[in-house]
C-alpha cells in the first residue's frame, strides 16, 4: 500500500489487510468482533473508499494517482515494524498459550460464542448508552443531509 501510487491497488491493499485483522480476531476466539470487522470496515468503510476513488479517478480525463513522496521513509518504518513483530514472535513462549497446551475436547468444549453474552449485555445492561448512540447517529446522518441541501432552492 505504501509504495503503490495507484490509488485502487491501495484500496484493495487495504481490503487484504482489513480481512487479515478479521482472521486474526477469529484465530483469538472474539468471533463477534470478527464479524463486525468484517460487517463494519469491509463490507461498510471499505466499499465506501472504494467507490469514492473508483468515482473521482478521472477529473478531466486525467488519472488521479497518489504523489508517493515518502517512499523511502515509508519502506522503512514498514521493515521495522515488520522486524520487531517478527522478534516478538519469535521470542514469545508459545508453548503457554492456553489453546495449545492440550487440545482436548473439554478444553475446545468449554468454548462458546462470545455473540449471545454481547447481545445479552447490550439489551440488558446497555441499552440507555446503545440507543443514545444511535440517537447521535441519527441527528448527525440529519444534519449532514441539511448541510448537503441546496440552500437556493428551498
Amino acid at each position: 500500500m505504501v509504495l503503490t501510487r495507484n490509488l485502487l491497488y491501495a484500496g484493495f491493499s487495504l481490503l487484504i489487510t482489513l480481512l487479515s485483522v478479521a482472521g486474526i480476531y477469529v484465530l483469538l476466539f472474539a468471533d463477534f468482533i470478527a464479524v463486525t470487522q468484517l460487517m463494519v470496515y469491509v463490507g461498510g468503510v471499505l466499499v465506501l473508499i472504494l467507490f469514492g476513488i473508483m468515482l473521482s479517478s478521472r477529473v478531466h480525463d486525467k488519472s488521479v494517482m497518489s504523489e508517493n513522496v515518502n517512499t523511502v521513509w515509508g519502506t522503512l518504518v514498514a521493515g521495522l515494524i515488520l522486524v520487531g513483530l517478527s522478534y516478538s514472535i519469535l521470542k514469545a513462549n508459545i508453548s503457554l498459550l492456553p489453546w495449545l497446551q492440550t487440545i482436548e475436547m473439554d478444553v475446545l468444549g468449554n468454548q462458546k460464542s462470545t455473540v449471545q453474552s454481547i447481545g445479552l449485555k447490550l439489551m440488558t445492561d446497555f441499552v440507555v448508552p446503545f440507543e443514545l448512540a444511535s440517537l447521535l447517529l441519527l441527528i448527525a446522518l440529519m444534519g449532514a443531509a441539511y448541510i448537503a441541501t441546496d440552500k437556493q432552492k428551498v
